[in-house]
């Protein structure tokens, strides 16, 4: 029997070659994106769950709050680690850590010099994260203050070998000698942060006395809770920690634990609520994957129950023959198997060309390894398939009356008008477009927003702008004063000057800022921007009153200048010349720049100020010449190296840092853009079957209206309405959807797009459009064929 099934499968295939080939395109593709977004969100979801430990795992958070709401971050004090590892029973472990804060520096040995990416860590770093260790034990390899972890492939870079490695002697930036205590496999790419060496966490807070206090924050705190712990009591216990070691001074921070594996796919909160994160672009994808998959499936649907005519006298004989309807049920929901089958062939074969773009787009390294987990993913993804797309024509198919079917042509004609299969097959028409037109308006919509925060005014100057951090010889004052002076000589380079901001995101901020009339409980922190001279006008900062620093009025460490935001939360009127406090010291107000935006646009403009202090001054930045950047960064390599030996160059541009804060959202927006036509163009290929079909079935009635006078135009009208109906139903669904999906979308950011009524109007009109295409291409070939062929008898 089963050999009988798939004989008549194949010869079916085979009869019906353009319905073959419609479906095996549009599941094919389908199940192509399907995988693709399978193998993504697959890897979104394993992100940090390799840790041996991770059901204990946690990070420790903290809610922040300030007049303008609650915020959160990922930051806490210093101490906090080691005290609630000695004071709270909950905690087996905790670790401090910097992974916020990993920078470039240059490792040298044996004069090679080696920029690699490090962060700072207490001992216990590698007992509690499961990064493997190729050499050393996990236990000590942070215990001495100048022991350094190296990665495989860093090691081999720095030595040539990972052998006989550990003990040898590592230079740090030129200046300090540490020694190899260990090395580690290289990160793997699930891990959310990637680094090539570790340095002890104590030998940072030697050098940053400030890492002690429990008023400052910066470093992150890990902890391993004990097997059993309840995490919302643990909350409970420690959310007045950091008021009770402040003496009730900082009492607007209260540190709360997530498990740290959820921190990478929850990480929005709003008013210390978690609201989403990246969590939303993974139940994004994954919808848009089972949509496509949907519309492929629609597609078989509509094209088997649309051609049940030509199978109705098998279905009547073999009923006749005593053929059970669960074997008829059987047999073609065994078709549509094997059809899915044969499509997820020719997909798997298109995954594997189109894998390393659609890595290049996600910046990630997914492979197509058959595990056990993917093989059963993908018979579910097939039996799932098969049975949806294949249920409604088996069970239609199989309940046909064996006397009915065999009367002859006027009981089939009755049978194909059945007003439940009609209806069945607009129905599904209209879904599919649906899906489609939603999609059309929310790609639209997402390349709008994104256009609109590419190209907006930032109030500042980004382009030709390249930064670097200051290093070496650099990280002294008459140095820099001498290098920046002279690197305006060079040509191509427009201005020089430097910053303790990077202008992209939050980079540091305090609430010691005093002025007549605050509220002694307000603890909102103002953003810090320490400058050199120049730096405001190189980044076309303009100025609402006042002036910028000067060098023609003399040094000015007691000035400081506030953007509008700032000016407008302290209430202050008229405000240049007067004085505010800052960490205790005045500060005489001389300018008020205008708001710029710093953060993304998914951030209200913050208060901001800025102060004049080069000595803290982070990151060099650099105006070239437009047109001329090749032989400008020729330039300035050879006259950093002149001036900074044994170091590189390591510059990255402004806008290039500005754009990388919507690099989700530009990922959705190129994926969407690229799955949208994709359900766009399986929607089309079940149209373009139903409308070759509908004009084959019609065409006696065709040749009767063109032998009674209809025109050529009046036929392709009568056969692209019912189409027209369908689609146009679609798009009165679609549209209050699509407008109630984007406008949520669009709360994320504080300032975005208006939902423009031509944004809905021009997505159904383009799917109309389409529509109209794709039926019009059959239509207009079934209103012109001869009606005497029409006329003449099978």
């Amino acid at each position: 029997m089963l050999r009988h099934n798939l004989l008549l499968t194949f010869r079916n295939f085979k009869r019906y070659k353009s319905s073959f080939f419609i479906n095996l395109i549009g599941l094919s593709t389908g199940l192509a994106c399907t995988i693709l977004i399978y193998l993504w969100v697959t890897d979104e979801l394993r992100m940090d769950t390799f840790h041996e430990q991770d059901d204990q795992l946690y990070q420790i958070m903290e809610n922040v709050d300030q007049a303008g709401g609650m915020i959160t971050r990922q930051t806490t004090a210093g101490p906090m680690a080691e005290a609630l590892a000695n004071e709270m029973p909950e905690v087996e472990n905790a670790v401090t850590a910097t992974p916020s804060y990993i920078n470039a520096y240059t490792l040298t040995v044996n004069n090679r010099d080696i920029k690699a990416k490090g962060l700072y860590a207490s001992t216990d770093f590698f007992k509690m994260f499961s990064y493997a260790l190729i050499q050393g034990d996990k236990s000590q390899v942070l215990s001495d203050k100048k022991a350094i972890v190296l990665s495989e492939t860093l090691a081999m870079n720095l030595f040539g070998t990972t052998e006989n490695v550990v003990g040898k002697a590592v230079e740090f930036q030129h200046d300090e000698p540490y020694q190899v205590a260990g090395i580690f496999k290289d990160i793997p790419a699930r891990s959310s942060i990637q680094f090539d060496f570790v340095l002890t966490f104590e030998g940072f807070r030697d050098k940053n006395e400030w890492v002690t206090s429990w008023g400052n924050t910066a470093p992150q705190t890990f902890v391993l809770l004990k097997k059993g712990s309840d995490v919302a009591q643990f909350n409970r216990k420690i959310a007045d920690f950091v008021r009770n070691k402040t003496n009730g001074e900082v009492d607007h921070r209260t540190p709360f634990a997530t498990r740290y594996s959820d921190t990478y796919l929850y990480n929005k909160y709003e008013n210390g609520v978690q609201a989403g994160g990246r969590i939303e672009y993974v139940r994004l994808f994954s919808i848009i994957a089972l949509f496509i998959l949907l519309i492929a499936c629609i597609n078989f649907m509509n094209l088997s129950t649309a051609r049940a005519s030509r199978r109705v006298k098998e279905v009547g004989i073999k009923k006749a023959m005593g053929a059970r309807r669960t074997a008829l049920i059987y047999q073609y929901i065994g078709e549509s198997t094997l059809m899915t089958f044969v499509s997820l062939l020719v997909a798997l074969l298109l995954v594997l060309l189109l894998l390393p773009q659609f890595n290049t787009i996600t910046e990630k390294h997914l492979t197509l390894h058959f595990d056990a987990t993917l093989v059963v993913s993908l018979l579910g993804i097939v039996l799932f398939t098969g049975l949806v797309a294949g249920s409604y024509p088996a069970l239609y198919l199989s309940g046909f009356n064996p006397a009915t079917v065999l009367k002859g042509g006027g009981a089939i004609s009755k049978l194909n008008s059945l007003v439940g299969e009609v209806w069945a097959r607009k129905g599904l028409v209209v879904f599919q477009f649906t899906l489609s037109i939603i999609l059309i308006v929310s790609v639209w919509v997402v390349y709008q927003q994104i256009a609109f925060v590419q190209n907006q005014n930032l109030g500042y100057e980004k382009d030709n702008v390249l930064l670097f951090s200051r290093e070496g010889p650099l990280r002294e004052d008459e140095k820099l004063k001498t290098f920046l002076s002279e690197l305006n000589q060079v040509p191509g380079v427009l201005d020089a000057s430097s910053s303790e901001h990077d202008m992209t995101g939050h980079n540091g901020g305090t609430y010691g800022v005093l002025w007549p009339g605050k509220d002694p409980d307000d603890k909102t922190e103002f953003e810090r921007v320490a400058v050199n001279y120049g730096m405001i006008e190189m980044l076309g900062i303009t100025m609402k009153e006042g002036r910028s620093f000067s060098e023609t009025f003399g040094s000015e460490p007691d000035k400081i200048i506030f953007n509008e935001a700032a000016i407008e939360f302290m209430g202050l009127t008229d405000p240049i010349g007067k004085v505010v406090k800052l960490w205790g010291d005045d500060k005489e107000i001389i300018g008020v720049a205008n708001d710029f935006h710093f953060d993304s646009f998914r951030e209200v403009v913050k208060p901001l100020f800025f102060r004049l202090a080069p000595e803290a001054t982070n990151y060099i930045m650099v105006k070239i010449e437009a047109g001329k950047e090749r032989e400008t960064l020729g330039s300035l390599r050879q006259f950093y190296q002149t001036f900074n030996p044994g170091f590189t160059l390591d510059y990255r541009f402004l806008d290039e840092d500005y754009q990388a804060l919507y690099v989700a959202e530009q990922r959705v927006s190129i994926l969407s853009k690229y799955f949208a036509g994709i359900a766009i163009l399986i929607s089309c290929l079940g149209l373009f079957g139903l409308a070759a079909f509908t004009a084959e079935r019609r065409l006696k009635e065709i040749g009767i209206r063109k032998v009674l006078g209809a025109s050529n135009l009046g036929i392709v009208y009568l056969l692209s309405g019912d189409f027209t109906k369908m689609v146009l139903t679609a798009i009165f669904i679609a549209l209050p959807v699509s407008y109630f999906l984007t406008q949520r979308w669009l709360a994320g950011f504080a300032f975005s797009i208006d939902l423009a009524w031509w944004y809905f109007a021009g997505a159904g009109l383009l799917a109309l459009l389409i529509a109209w295409f794709t039926v019009g291409l059959q239509t207009v070939k079934a209103a012109g064929v001869n009606p005497i062929d029409c006329l003449k008898d099978e």
